[in-house]
């Protein structure tokens, strides 16, 4: 998935093309996680589309749900979806910031010039 260390850096065009690969995976994790938000304040609480989608973005963005909750099924999906929205958040970033931090190390080893460390550990 990403180059190994001893090879050279990749060109910037296929670094961009990385990165939209993986910016796109993120955007992908954010619309399912949104989507299972609104199939649930649908469900659960019988919001509408409109609303359920709001108060399904509002929670995935850390803003908390628009919506008055009045159904006990209803709360305990939003206490749910709120933890998973947490997560879900800081998975997203990680993803989208894979291959952002891959480069700065692997341009980091290659300005060190550092050995491999199984020839290191031999001397």
């Amino acid at each position: 998935m990403f180059e190994h260390r001893g090879e050279p850096l990749l060109p910037r065009r296929a670094f961009a093309l990385r990165l939209a690969r993986f910016g796109g995976l993120a955007l992908l994790i954010i619309l399912g996680s949104l989507g299972i938000g609104i199939l649930g304040y649908h469900t659960f609480e019988g919001l509408g589309w409109v609303d359920a989608t709001l108060n399904a973005a509002m929670i995935l963005g850390g803003m908390g749900p628009v919506n008055e909750l009045h159904t006990r099924n209803g709360k305990l999906f939003a206490a749910c979806y709120a933890l998973f929205s947490g997560v879900v958040f800081l998975v997203a970033v990680g993803v989208f910031l894979a291959p952002i931090v891959h480069r700065f190390f692997h341009h980091f080893h290659l300005e060190l010039g550092t050995e491999d460390p199984a020839e290191e550990s031999q001397r």
